[in-house]
């Protein structure tokens, strides 16, 4: 069900439920927090912040960012304006080429608003050992 057709929950608790003692995530920014993520959840585009991240001044050029993860220009520039529309990324062209660099604070900004939301009901993260 889409995010923007989810029911409304009603506020006076029933007998059978607890009542929330926290702020819930609304709908809008649910649907923006979602968009964002779906951007993240991609290791390609994890891997393109990592490597613009790493470069000296931490922007790089479209040209720098091809051979490191083994894609053709184009499908590269798509990954990036994915990550530019999600607000991860800002683009700056000169003269043929674009660079691209992060967004001052937008990873933390993200990973905030999940722990405002999550961050006490969940564990800590740790990666899948392969």
């Amino acid at each position: 069900m889409p995010l923007d057709r989810l029911p409304i929950v009603a506020t006076t608790p029933a007998a059978c439920c607890s009542p929330m003692t926290g702020v819930s995530m609304s709908v809008p920014d649910a649907v923006a927090l979602a968009t964002t993520l779906k951007a993240l959840a991609d290791p390609v585009r994890l891997r393109l912040l990592s490597i613009i991240a790493a470069h000296e001044g931490g922007e790089a050029c479209v040209c720098d960012l091809t051979e490191p993860v083994g894609l053709s220009q184009p499908t590269v520039s798509h990954h990036l304006k994915v990550l530019v529309d999600a607000g991860l990324l800002t683009r700056d062209k000169r003269g043929v080429w674009a660079y691209y660099a992060l967004v001052p604070g937008a990873v933390g900004a993200v990973l905030g608003h999940v722990g405002e939301h999550l961050g006490d009901r969940v564990g800590a993260w740790a990666p899948r050992q392969q």
